[in-house]
């Protein structure tokens, strides 16, 4: 792996962690260097101090998925990459319907992560937030009875109340955000906040991505971009009805390892 952007050669800067790191242009990163990479803000300048940040890859054509599922435009490095979002995250966002599709199981304790998380105030894993308006979730599965860390349904305050008996017998915690039964992605990271989930990670799908940019509550992209085209009709990684104004990002780093492009974007924000 080596870094393009914002140096060509090699980086000595000091981590969160304290002490300096030099990361060479070559070779496989360590979990530190990426950790260091892609840290938090250490001040989150979202809705009650939150930073909500979204992984996502695409084809080089612009697919956000092939047939349905995203492993197909993956790589080794662009799933270390996803470890590491998912080690420094206090929550992990993700939509009901992604959940069905790419089968969610609960996150897992890894050695690695385990001081960083600890010297941070972080529980030994990352929660799963499942965004859901209808409910349509079979809360038998392991994502919701086997979870490390007590599985979060975000949903609205009017959502069907058999879904949140459900849910609840579960052992699901429940977090509303929105007076309606749809929630209201604006709403969302302050209500995780609330709970001292500040570092916000979200993984989609599309759909929900969209619903996050429209209401301008994005802080942070992590693209991967795919050497590889698939054609087909599936959709971007931002599907929603679109911004009168584009939204502009800023460029804040950028990797590159066999063709893979792991670019870093932040919300311009005045």
């Amino acid at each position: 792996m080596r870094r393009l952007f914002p140096s060509t050669t090699s980086v000595t800067k000091a981590p969160a962690s304290g002490g300096t790191v030099t990361e060479s242009p070559q070779g496989q990163w360590s979990l530190e260097s990426l950790m260091d990479a892609y840290a938090y803000p250490e001040a989150p300048t979202g809705p009650g101090g939150s930073w909500l940040r979204a992984n996502m890859v695409a084809s080089l054509d612009g697919a956000a998925h092939h047939e349905g599922r995203s492993q197909p435009l993956s790589c080794e490095a662009d799933m270390r990459i996803f470890g590491v979002l998912r080690g420094l995250a206090d929550a992990v966002v993700v939509g009901a319907q992604t959940v069905r599709q790419e089968g969610y199981r609960p996150a897992r304790r890894r050695e690695a992560f385990e001081e960083r998380r600890a010297a941070a105030g972080q529980g030994p894993a990352p929660a799963i937030a499942v965004v859901s308006a209808g409910l349509e979730l079979d809360f038998g599965l392991p994502l919701f009875t086997e979870p490390l860390v007590p599985t979060l349904l975000v949903t609205g305050a009017a959502a069907p109340q058999q879904g949140l008996a459900e849910a609840r017998r579960r052992g699901v915690e429940v977090v509303f955000a929105g007076d309606g039964a749809a929630v209201d992605p604006g709403r969302v990271a302050g209500a995780l906040a609330e709970r001292g989930l500040r570092r916000l990670l979200t993984e989609g799908g599309p759909r929900m991505l969209g619903q996050f940019t429209e209401a301008d509550a994005l802080d942070e992209l992590c693209l991967t971009i795919s050497p590889r085209i698939t054609a087909g009709d599936a959709p971007r990684i931002v599907n929603g009805w679109g911004h009168t104004v584009p939204a502009d990002f800023s460029l804040e780093g950028l990797l590159e390892e066999n063709g893979f492009l792991f670019t870093r974007y932040s919300r311009v924000r005045q």
